[in-house]
């Protein structure tokens, strides 16, 4: 779209084809893998033993952090969430669902950073990695150098 020439979009055609995208995301390998992946993994007895027993862990160390490293059992619940959370890695479906959960993820993030720079390669499309901030000169973050 020039910016020297006004156009109208209809809404309705972008609504259109949003759904379209849409219904070919849900048709996708990546998304028929991360629902077979997840039924099973909901449906595993061993998973189904550990959540409980992992969301309590996880409380317990929540209590721990008010007080950061200064509370008595701290590394304790720390390392309580952690073994059951090793325990839960070893199960071939939590590593399948993971794994499969994480290539939808790349493909949604794909897909939002085509849209993104199909309007301007200098808009920024946040991801769910938690080591890239996605920050440019205005947030502190890195920088590049394309800001003017």
């Amino acid at each position: 779209m020039a910016i020297m020439e006004p156009q109208t979009l209809d809404m309705s055609a972008i609504l259109l084809g949003a759904y379209e995208l849409a219904d070919m995301i849900k048709n996708s390998a990546e998304t028929a893998d991360y629902l077979y992946w997840k039924q099973r993994k909901d449906e595993d007895q061993e998973v189904k033993r550990l959540m409980p027993l992992l969301n309590r862990k996880k409380e317990l160390f929540e209590e721990t952090q008010r007080f950061g490293h200064y509370h008595p059992n701290y590394h304790e619940a720390m390392d309580q969430v952690n073994e059951v959370i090793r325990q839960l890695d070893a199960i071939e479906c939590v590593n399948r669902f993971k794994d499969a959960e994480r290539k939808l993820d790349e493909l949604l993030h794909e897909v939002s950073q085509s849209i993104a720079f199909a309007v301007s390669d200098t808009i920024k499309v946040p991801g769910n990695d938690p080591l890239d901030s996605g920050g440019g000169c205005s947030t502190g973050g890195s920088c590049s150098g394309k800001c003017g």
